[in-house]
């Protein structure tokens, strides 16, 4: 059985009390954090006291991997001799480099570049682009079940590649004003994250990267109408199996 915990649910910023993107995956007692955004490494210390074993992030947005560099500092500064397998795009390597040049990153993460197909103990990682501001690897992680994870992404036919008859399907659900106005899409609604999350025969559907001060439930209610099985809010320390 997978294990799922939502450590940050927020696009571009943290709301009271929340935090921007971040999950933690767990099976057979391997641990792999998908996206560490704003506030979301105190949370994964609290889930995960020791650390994890991988870590994989989608794009070099900060609110998508901002902590990632707290993790860097934890390690380099705290004594930690053990290396951190790190899956990204090279975005985000040249973005966390620049809040610290003179302490390299592969001080501490062997570094490894998506999109691309790995072995991760007990899952394969299967990353794939998909259209954003900056180049964002939707990912896959498949062991007993499958997670699928959008990261951020405009509408595309590939969101039903990511997500084909995945588990959970963590899908963007911005709901950004004026958006769908965009000549050119970036984000997603929560209305079109169900709909690729049906056309990709997902079993369940968890909207996630709320913007700030969205109505959530409404959002919730948007996908329920067109999303057939159960669909689920991210949230704050909220943890799902399957």
């Amino acid at each position: 059985m997978v294990r799922l915990t939502v450590l940050g649910s927020c696009g571009a910023y943290p709301e009271l009390g929340r935090a921007a993107s971040g999950f933690l995956v767990e099976h057979d007692g391997f641990r792999v954090v998908l996206d560490l955004g704003y506030g979301t490494l105190p949370r994964l210390l609290r889930h995960s006291p020791d650390g994890v074993d991988a870590v994989v992030v989608t794009h070099e947005h900060p609110d998508h991997c901002v902590d990632v560099h707290g993790l860097f500092r934890m390690y380099l500064y705290g004594g930690r001799t053990d290396r951190l397998p790190l899956y990204c795009p090279p975005g985000v390597v040249r973005r966390l480099t620049g809040l610290e040049p003179e302490a390299p990153l592969d001080r501490v993460f062997d570094i490894h570049p998506l999109p691309g197909a790995y072995r991760l103990g007990p899952f394969e990682l299967t990353g794939m682009l998909l259209p954003h501001h900056v180049p964002n690897a939707g990912v896959r992680l498949a062991a007993d079940s499958v997670i699928a994870y959008t990261g951020d992404t405009g509408p595309t036919p590939l969101l039903a590649d990511l997500g084909r008859d995945a588990d959970l399907y963590l899908v963007e659900a911005t709901d950004r004003p004026g958006e769908t106005e965009q000549a050119t899409r970036h984000l997603l609604t929560s209305t079109e994250a169900a709909h690729w999350a049906a056309r990709a025969g997902a079993r369940k559907l968890m909207l996630t990267h709320f913007w700030p001060g969205n109505d959530r439930a409404a959002a919730v209610a948007a996908a329920r109408a067109v999303f057939p099985g159960e669909v689920l809010a991210a949230d704050e320390d909220l943890v799902v199996c399957c």
